[in-house]
């Protein structure tokens, strides 16, 4: 027997794909795993700091029951609502961001591009202006319908025959985004008590809020992330091509209509409950993929789920930085998220689509 036959008996066989898949899923299942935790550890904090500190065991005691305590005021009714809609705003800003890139094939693409955020942002401004509406719970309401139109308008002009084509829809979200721009800014230079009213509801804040807006808007965020969880290999097969996705058997076009859908649902309930908030839906599906690779299946819960720390930490730091008072968490974000997404974009090799 020869040295090289020799070698070739004694050669290890070759590794198994089926055994290395299995390997990197139980990692990315046991990262999004610890993301949870640490999720609810930074939840426990956001109960506790404020511009009066309490002690985790007086939280969790506010929590079991509520005594009539100042503390278990603070906890139940002011700091609860607000955390629980961190993590609910969080969640479906990632979600819509990541739905949104992988639909557009456009590392550059966020929520705001199917025109949800000026949608829901010119339904506040009619609303206060035009209607005389000033209890900030009833804006939630024309805000979620005005994302829901200017989604569907941008639907429609981006749709060629029965086609959807994302460079139109790409356009098209521009163009309507740039309309509505101009009209919110028309009434808002025409009516000032109407400006200082809309100007709490867009820098984007999570005090003040009720906890049955959890109740209310959390139904639709809820739906788009189903829909969104059920999308993740229609979207593998089509960011391998529009022909290799047909050839799979992947319908394109009921893929990017229930990701359209699950993105308006998704962003306009966020933006809804806590206005527009810059920077989540674009930069943190970029760090999921650091993570994850392209694969959706993980990109999607991973963008939900760090989501939801990057704006629960937000608020935190925002009453920690400026206590007794707080800055919005809206304004925090805009400080965190630029230099995070610059770090991205400065990367040698951002994560492909």
């Amino acid at each position: 027997m020869t040295g090289r036959t020799s070698a070739a008996v004694f050669a290890a066989p070759p590794a198994d794909p089926s055994v290395h898949r299995a390997a990197r899923a139980s990692a990315l299942a046991a990262g999004l795993l610890g993301a949870v935790v640490l999720l609810v550890a930074l939840c426990a904090l956001s109960l506790a700091v404020g511009a009066r500190d309490l002690p985790l065991h007086t939280v969790w005691d506010a929590l079991r029951a509520d005594d009539g305590s100042e503390a278990a005021h603070i906890v139940r009714h002011l700091r609860l609502p607000r955390t629980l809609l961190a993590v609910l705003v969080g969640a479906g800003l990632g979600l819509a961001g990541a739905l949104m890139q992988a639909l557009t094939r456009n590392p550059l693409a966020d929520p705001g591009l199917l025109g949800v955020e000026i949608g829901a942002a010119m339904a506040v401004v009619v609303a206060i202006s035009l209607l005389g509406i000033t209890q900030a719970w009833v804006y939630v309401w024309f805000a979620l319908a005005g994302s829901a139109v200017a989604s569907v308008v941008v639907y429609l002009l981006g749709a060629s025959g029965r086609a959807v084509n994302p460079e139109r829809m790409v356009l098209a979200g521009a163009a309507v985004s740039a309309a509505l721009t101009a009209c919110v800014a028309a009434l808002l230079l025409l009516d000032g008590q109407a400006f200082d009213k809309y100007r709490f509801w867009v820098v984007g804040s999570l005090a003040g809020r009720e906890l049955s807006l959890l109740w209310e808007v959390g139904p639709f965020i809820a739906s788009g992330a189903l829909i969104a969880f059920g999308l993740g290999r229609g979207l593998n097969a089509l960011a391998l091509g529009e022909e290799t996705g047909k050839a799979l058997g992947v319908p394109a076009g009921q893929v990017r209509v229930a990701g359209a859908l699950a993105v308006t649902l998704l962003c306009g309930g966020a933006t809804a409950i806590a206005g527009p908030i810059g920077f989540v839906g674009l930069a943190v599906p970029h760090m999921a993929r650091l993570v994850t690779g392209p694969d959706n299946r993980w990109v999607l819960p991973y963008s939900a789920v760090l989501a939801a720390l990057l704006i629960v930490a937000a608020d935190v730091l925002g009453r920690i930085v400026a206590a007794p008072t707080e800055v919005e968490v809206g304004v925090v974000m805009a400080f965190l998220g630029a230099p995070v997404f610059i770090a991205l974009c400065r990367r040698r090799r951002i994560a492909q689509l």
